[in-house]
């Protein structure tokens, strides 16, 4: 039991402020970190992704590349090394904890973004208890925080969401996330389930790379193009099938999870996400006609009216 967290009644008004972006992979959860950074230019970014904590598979774990972080200090995002090895709830409060603290005193304005509820449970309530699983027992979930928190939830419709995160697999394929799990695969940690191990495309694919090893061929590390041997194909179909299923597996478990949080009394400001998803989905169909340009436009700006203004407003009433 952590029992080094400030009794609980007092009011929010001595706590630490913290801005904390939640919701389920694939929504946006990084977009909208680095869009509030614009705006209060004192954010520094935590990320609280357990699988992003580590360094290696950034197109796999979907990082936020370095261009599109604007330049905004981004903390525990791939800084672990030691890929062979899981973080705790226990040990991400504690690390967070400290960069939370580190930040503070250097007067800005802690950002987190995330990723794993179990971590943003774990680092926010004041008394936290590592043999206790909330999401998963009878335990209720504590809604006595030890920060003063912001709390802003992305969320896309489910029929949107689930076709988004199908159609996303196919682009991290696209951009090198097959060559990136090729490089990555070790025939003597097959069934290794631990620490960045446990990322949503290494057990997929390790049937494929155990029939057709990387090292034999430069085509087994690539996708397969149209005429190539038919049973290889549709190895590294089922694999991407796999792949697609678990992703939407654990959105829905991401989203049960930010739900109990929300009946517990944390206090979620819902930002819904759903026609900016749907007119990116449209954009992307619009490609190879006349005018992908307009559409593009058109999805930027019903994010900023439905989704960045509300945020920018929300997150300057609390700092007032």
């Amino acid at each position: 039991m952590d029992s080094s967290s400030p009794p609980h009644h007092h009011s929010n008004q001595n706590k630490t402020k913290i801005i904390v972006t939640m919701g389920a992979t694939g929504c946006g959860k990084s977009r909208l970190s680095v869009d509030l950074a614009t705006h209060f230019p004192h954010s520094q970014i935590i990320n609280s992704d357990k699988m992003q904590l580590y360094n290696g598979l950034d197109i796999t774990t979907n990082k936020i590349p370095l261009h599109e972080r604007k330049g905004f200090p981004h903390f525990l995002l791939g800084d672990l090394d030691t890929i062979d090895a899981d973080v705790s709830p226990s040990q991400f409060r504690s690390a967070a904890g400290l960069t939370i603290a580190n930040i503070v005193s250097r007067g800005n304005l802690p950002l987190l973004v995330g990723g794993s509820n179990s971590f943003i449970h774990a680092l926010l309530v004041e008394t936290f208890d590592p043999q206790v699983d909330v999401f998963t027992g009878p335990d209720s979930v504590s809604h006595l925080l030890r920060y003063d928190c912001c709390f802003l939830w992305v969320d896309v419709a489910w029929s949107v969401l689930s076709d988004y995160l199908c159609e996303r697999v196919d682009e991290m394929l696209e951009s090198g996330m097959l060559e990136e799990l090729a490089q990555f695969y070790d025939p003597t940690k097959v069934g290794v389930r631990v620490g960045l191990r446990k990322a949503i495309g290494v057990p997929e694919f390790d049937e494929y790379f155990r029939k057709y090893p990387p090292w034999e061929s430069e085509e087994n590390g690539r996708v397969p193009k149209e005429g190539c041997d038919q049973a290889r194909k549709e190895v590294y179909e089922e694999a991407v099938r796999l792949i697609k299923d678990n992703t939407c597996i654990l959105a829905k478990r991401q989203i049960g999870k930010i739900m109990r949080l929300r009946k517990a009394g944390w206090d979620l400001k819902r930002l819904d996400a759903t026609a900016t998803f749907r007119a990116m989905m449209m954009k992307k169909k619009k490609n190879k006609s006349s005018s992908p340009a307009s559409s593009d436009l058109e999805w930027r700006d019903i994010w900023e009216r439905e989704v960045m203004e509300p945020s920018v407003k929300a997150v300057r009433r609390f700092l007032q």
